[in-house]
C-alpha cells in the first residue's frame, strides 16, 4: 500500500509503502528516504525559527535557556509515546537537535549584531 501524508502547508512526504506492508528492503529504504527528505524540510523551517529568535532576543545571554530546553524535551517526550516513538530515540535526538540549534542561534545572533 502506497500513501503520502501532508505534514504542514509546505511539507508532503513522498508516496511510500507503509512500514507494516513493506516486503523488501527496497521498500523500507524508499520509505526512509522519503521521510528523510520531509525531515530536512521541517528542520530547515525549525532553523528559521532559531534565526527569528536570534533577531528578537535582546541579549546574547538569553540564547541558552535551560528551563526552555527541559520544557521542549518534556513536550517531545509527551508527544513521542502516543506517536509510537521510543523515548530512547526521542530524548537524545532532541537534546542533540537543541544543542545544535542553540549553536546556530548564537552564530545568527552574532551575525545580526555584527
Amino acid at each position: 500500500m502506497c500513501w503520502s501524508a501532508p505534514l504542514s502547508d509546505n511539507v508532503t512526504i513522498d508516496p511510500r509503502t507503509a512500514p507494516e506492508a513493506c516486503g523488501s528492503m527496497a521498500e523500507v529504504r524508499q520509505g526512509v528516504d522519503a521521510l528523510d527528505r520531509a525531515l530536512v524540510t521541517l528542520l530547515a523551517e525549525r532553523q528559521r525559527y532559531m534565526d527569528a529568535a536570534a533577531r528578537i532576543k535582546p541579549d546574547r545571554s538569553v540564547v541558552h535557556d535551560d528551563a526552555r530546553i527541559e520544557d521542549v524535551v518534556a513536550k517531545v517526550l509527551a508527544a513521542a509515546g502516543p506517536a509510537g516513538l521510543s523515548p530512547d530515540i526521542a530524548e537524545p535526538v532532541w537534546r542533540l537537535l537543541i544543542d545544535r540549534c542553540i549553536a546556530h542561534e548564537f552564530a545568527a545572533f552574532d551575525r545580526e549584531r555584527g
